[in-house]
């Protein structure tokens, strides 16, 4: 029986080395990209022919449009709408990388902490390019909350640049780890399906079933705290606490 940790296991399908260096196009590379390239052409076939009353695809593009900008508004303000297009762009790319990983047979890319510590860290590069940019120096009162006492400063300082600093860690552990711990989970539980046969297996089968729900349910709801903790950083960046 192959290991339970065998499917993370990236595998090269497209062989390329330049100067010693490994460039090669890899089964995660291959999901990736259909991550990009599915919601382009679907968006692309729902807003080719707009109309006022919404065929299918346009209704569902437009509920997910909404979806994203309520979540920008609720949480940064109408100020972050400018910024829009990365935060859905976010969210579908991280989203569409769980569910496909929930396929029999694909590649979960996001139960590699390299894809999420990316993502996590490009986030944490823009917010503070967008909090200096608006605020300037001002930006570093992020670690000093206004109105604090002076002699607090010693001990906040440190805990809210440390609180700062360790946001892209967070944000990518939690990703990676929801959706390793629970494809890890599939893969035992199904193991046991198989070894215990027709009969015995009937109520691993059954857990096993409940549990994909579960985790169909864990890949939507990770693609949104993803989402939402980039806006709430973002609306620190855009109106500090």
């Amino acid at each position: 029986m192959a290991s339970p940790v065998e499917q993370f296991t990236i595998k090269p399908l497209v062989p390329i080395h330049v100067a010693g260096i490994d460039l090669s196009f890899t089964n995660s590379s291959l999901m990736m990209v259909a991550a990009v390239l599915l919601p382009a052409t679907f968006f692309w076939f729902a807003t080719a022919r707009r109309t006022v009353v919404p065929g299918r695809l346009q209704s569902v593009a437009e509920i997910l449009y909404e979806f994203i900008a309520n979540m920008i508004r609720d949480n940064v303000g109408k100020e972050g709408m400018k910024y829009f297009p990365y935060i859905f762009t976010l969210f579908v790319f991280v989203f569409l990388g769980n569910m496909i990983g929930m396929l029999p047979y694909s590649f979960t890319f996001t139960s590699h902490i390299a894809v999420t510590a990316a993502l996590a860290v490009a986030i944490f590069i823009v917010v503070t390019i967008i909090g200096f940019a608006k605020h300037g120096t001002h930006y570093l009162r992020m670690f000093f909350p206004h109105g604090a006492p002076l002699a607090t400063a010693p001990i906040l300082i440190p805990i809210e640049l440390i609180s700062y600093l360790s946001r892209p860690f967070s944000l990518s552990v939690r990703l990676f780890a929801n959706m390793t711990v629970g494809h890890i989970m599939l893969k035992v539980l199904a193991g046991f399906v198989v070894a215990l046969g027709i009969v015995g297996g009937l109520m691993p089968f059954a857990v096993v079933l409940g549990i994909t729900v579960l985790e169909f349910f864990i890949a939507a709801l990770q693609a949104y705290v993803f989402t939402i903790l980039t806006c709430i950083y973002l609306n620190d960046a855009l109106n500090m606490h």
